[in-house]
């Protein structure tokens, strides 16, 4: 069996792959070291769709598919019009920026991209990820697949899943209205959990149309069927249309620890790493400054994981999902307070954990409840 050495192994070519392979190759210093990208998926597909908000220009904007400067939120009983401004929401397609990290990572002969199935890595005298196919050893590994722990512990932690599936439509006459998305729309819920309603309008005539849970339980796919439908219908007043494109997706809400599954030759990233924001779901811009604190924890020969995670964020992530997880039935009510007691700039620099305390305080204060001091306390 063949085996090849590099310097650093990225086991996974998803978002968190990609990403950081792209940042390694952008970089001079990097530029004589060995890198291989593993994964048995080409990525040819267009898996999922990534949306952040950011200030200014960004450096994926050559991929985005459209952005907004306005977002309209949703309750039973309040509809707030959102002015994003200095921030833009922004819509990536994940099939743009598979094609484009292949074409600039082709062009970098010190980065090899092998598609084969990792079975494991393993850490002896050497690290090795061993494939379907062969043993490859490294000096550092960039781990995302995600730890079987997870599962196999999941009770022991907070485990929220924001799962949802969502339907490109196409219309005949012209019905959406681009200048503005919608953030949350909670007038159709299933149930009394935390649901509600995406809309991203991409031209007149077409948008991508989700219907979200933030919930311990999974549902029976159909059951998405019918409030897209309902929605479209009672909604959007649209009854002719056709479904272009289908996206389903799951992603954990958890204070499960993964960062602590790094350990000095191996640095897990992505999901698998914690990267994922506990209490929004949120992972591109989080994803996009990690990777930027990696390369530079590699320049400064520091363990690539550190400095990666502010310890108060996590926290009031375990509050929020404490609340969830023992009332589902306010996600409305804390999304309301979130958007109607505070400027929507506040809350992106609170969700992008760049906010300052007074800021925090103010967003904490928004959400005075019984249930959310009960999470505080059982949370400490």
């Amino acid at each position: 069996m063949v085996t090849n050495h590099f310097d650093y192994i990225i086991v996974g070519n998803g978002l968190a792959g990609f990403q950081l392979a792209l940042a390694l190759s952008n970089d001079p210093y990097f530029k004589n070291k060995q890198i291989a990208i593993i994964d048995k998926n080409p990525k040819t597909t267009n898996d999922k769709t990534w949306c952040y908000w950011e200030k200014g220009v960004g450096k994926w904007d050559h991929l985005i598919t459209k952005s907004w400067k306005t977002a309209h939120f949703f309750s039973s009983n309040k509809a707030l019009k959102l002015h994003l401004e200095p921030y833009t929401y922004k819509m990536l397609e994940s099939i743009h920026f598979y094609n484009d990290a292949r074409r600039v990572l082709s062009k970098n002969e010190n980065i090899h991209s092998i598609l084969e199935a990792v079975i494991s890595v393993e850490e002896q005298s050497k690290i090795t990820v061993i494939t379907s196919e062969a043993n490859y050893t490294a000096t550092h590994v960039f781990d995302s697949r995600i730890t079987t722990d997870f599962k196999a512990q999941k009770d022991s932690y907070i485990s929220i899943a924001q799962h949802f599936k969502g339907w490109t439509i196409e219309t005949e006459t012209a019905v959406f209205d681009t200048k503005a998305f919608t953030m949350m729309d909670y007038r159709i819920k299933h149930n009394n959990q935390t649901t509600f309603t995406y809309v991203l309008p991409i031209t007149p005539k077409k948008a991508l149309i989700e219907f979200t849970y933030f919930t311990p339980e999974l549902v029976a796919d159909n059951v998405y069927d019918i409030f897209l439908k309902r929605y479209i219908s009672e909604i959007l007043n649209i009854n002719n249309y056709t479904v272009t494109e289908v996206e389903k997706g799951i992603i954990p809400m958890t204070n499960f620890p993964f960062k602590s599954y790094s350990t000095s030759n191996v640095t897990k990233i992505g999901t698998a790493g914690g990267w994922v924001k506990g209490s929004t779901g949120y992972s591109f811009k989080h994803t996009e400054k990690k990777v930027h604190q990696i390369i530079e924890n590699l320049k400064a020969n520091r363990l690539p994981s550190a400095h990666l995670f502010q310890e108060k964020y996590g926290f009031y992530d375990k509050v929020f999902l404490k609340v969830l997880q023992d009332n589902n039935e306010m996600g409305e009510w804390i999304f309301e307070q979130f958007y109607a007691k505070n400027p929507v700039q506040t809350m992106f620099q609170f969700l992008d954990e760049e906010s300052s305390f007074k800021e925090e305080f103010k967003v904490m204060k928004s959400l005075f409840s019984i249930a959310f001091i009960k999470a505080f306390f059982k949370t400490l």
